[in-house]
């Protein structure tokens, strides 16, 4: 577990990203919900209509929110050009906005809809105009039953902005999930705790601005709110500060190879003079979305996922022919330049405890579907979904009891727990020998090759820079040094290493560092 000190000096960026997303919704939302409900307040049709659109919103679990707008700005960027950015702040911001909405316009139109009436018939007695009748009367009125539903706002939207990390937004969620899928307890934590501190300062600065709007102390709120605008444009500055410069982004998906890889590359680009910024924990669709898009510039993909997931093909025409076609694909389709293999595998593999397959005679898959009626299965988030199990259960007859998913760091737990009696592992997985798993053959060879690659987006293709500093890799990285680096990540006692001591590790293994 890596020391709280090695972990703070990188969770101040993450701090800044996640103040200004969260600050940046909260106001978009005001923005809109506050003129909406004063024309809620005079028409039941639009109350109607307007709340039931944001409680709609709401039963949207905030994850899928924010991966829905991946698709929808990928298909946008036919109308508004390719500059139309996909992932990152953008579809964070339209996601947490319409997720802030319903406390805000709710509180609203609840405080209009309960004003003395007595109070606006004098209003209109004394002359007053809709404007003045609005400014003067109904929003100082209002305004301790509005700042209750901004806090309320503010605490949602500040949490479910941990989840932005899944589209590849930078927040407090990076440090959550990272030590999620690594078992980095630490960064968990931290992130946790960053990321609660954060809402607990954000709902007393606006309860001190509640709180001066109920006494009429206009020193007391102005002050207050002054507070909450001088951390935004602090956490701003602290953002713009930190990009500048030449910066290359690269990718890593949900598992521990993926960050140990990302930051391998990372280094290698370091030491070339370029500065990098890391998306981790993103879905395998929308990373290749992303470096087709040029939202990510690098990311490691594997060849078995792109031949089933993006061509559709379902037929095995070996190795070799299978990289060729890739590769000539995502240069004539997206624009991506597929820089070469690493030189090792990393396949999907269905694997057993040892005792446990000794115990029901399993060897192959053709063994396991005799018996995988009375047996539970689990697979990481997306597995029951891709064409790999598709194929695999086709071809074999496969029909499980039960299917689980898992995070990809805890199917071995499930499986060493009994909660999972077989998993799909990943052949280049260090747990696969520490935890004496059997991998069951394939004799129909319904999975296909997984090659790891070092893919290029169409942004920085032609950098002979990135090219030179990332070709030495190509070939240098066998599947023991692999196995052997996912295992210190993934071990929970006092040899563990992070995933930057563990690409350093790597990198030393095959020649390329001191």
């Amino acid at each position: 577990m890596a020391p709280v000190w090695d972990i703070l000096p990188g969770l101040g960026d993450k701090l800044a990203a996640h103040v200004v997303l969260s600050a940046s919704a909260i106001g978009l939302a005001m923005l809109i919900a506050l003129p909406l409900a004063v024309w809620a307040s005079r028409s039941q049709a639009v109350a109607r209509l307007s709340l039931s659109l944001a409680s709609l919103v709401q039963t949207i679990p905030a994850l899928a929110l924010l991966a829905l707008f991946f698709p929808l700005l990928l298909s946008l960027r036919a109308v508004f050009g390719e500059d139309l950015p996909t992932l990152g702040f953008l579809p964070a911001l339209m996601a947490l906005t319409l997720y802030a909405l319903l406390p805000i316009l709710r509180n609203t139109v609840t405080a209009q809809a309960n004003l003395d009436p007595g109070v606006l018939e004098a209003a209109d007695g004394v002359g007053m105009t809709k404007w003045q009748k609005l400014t003067l009367v109904e929003a100082p009125l209002s305004a301790p039953f509005i700042m209750a539903g901004i806090r309320t706002a503010s605490v949602w939207t500040i949490g479910a902005a941990t989840l932005a990390t899944t589209i590849g937004q930078p927040s407090l969620g990076d440090p959550i999930f990272a030590g999620l899928q690594t078992q980095n307890w630490a960064l968990v934590v931290a992130g946790c705790l960053a990321s609660a501190g954060l809402a607990l300062v954000a709902d007393w600065l606006l309860w001190w601005v509640e709180r001066g709007i109920r006494q009429r102390r206009r020193w007391q709120w102005a002050g207050a709110l002054l507070a909450v605008v001088a951390g935004v444009s602090a956490a701003l500055w602290a953002q713009t500060d930190s990009a500048e410069g030449r910066r290359i982004v690269i990718a890593a998906k949900q598992f521990s190879e993926q960050y140990i890889l990302a930051r391998l590359i990372g280094s290698r680009l370091e030491a070339a003079g370029y500065k990098v910024e890391y998306r981790d924990g993103l879905g395998s669709a929308v990373v290749h979305g992303a470096v087709a898009a040029s939202s990510i510039d690098i990311s490691v993909d594997y060849t078995g996922t792109i031949w089933t997931n993006y061509l559709g093909r379902k037929d095995n025409p070996g190795r070799e022919a299978m990289y060729e076609t890739i590769r000539e694909w995502e240069w004539r389709e997206n624009g991506v330049r597929v820089l070469g293999r690493l030189g090792f595998e990393n396949a999907y593999a269905f694997a057993m405890r040892e005792d446990r397959a000794r115990e029901l005679g399993v060897s192959s898959l053709i063994d396991l579907a005799a018996v995988a009626p009375s047996l539970t299965v689990g697979g990481d988030p997306e597995f029951f979904e891709r064409p790999e199990w598709i194929a695999v259960r086709d071809a074999y007859g496969l029909n499980f009891a039960k299917r689980r998913n898992f995070a990809p760091t805890f199917m071995y737990n499930a499986l060493a727990s009994g909660e999972a009696d077989v998993i799909s592992a990943y052949t280049s997985d260090g747990r696969i020998a520490a935890d004496r798993l059997v991998v069951l053959e394939d004799p129909e060879g319904a999975l296909p090759s997984y090659d790891a690659m070092i893919m290029l987006s169409p942004r920085i293709a032609g950098d002979e820079g990135v090219v030179a500093a990332l070709t030495p890799l190509l070939g240098a990285i066998g599947v023991e040094a692999m196995r052997a680096a996912n295992l210190a990540v993934d071990r929970e006692d006092a040899h563990k290493l992070t995933p930057e001591q563990a690409a350093a590790w790597l990198a030393r293994q095959a020649g390329l560092a001191k």
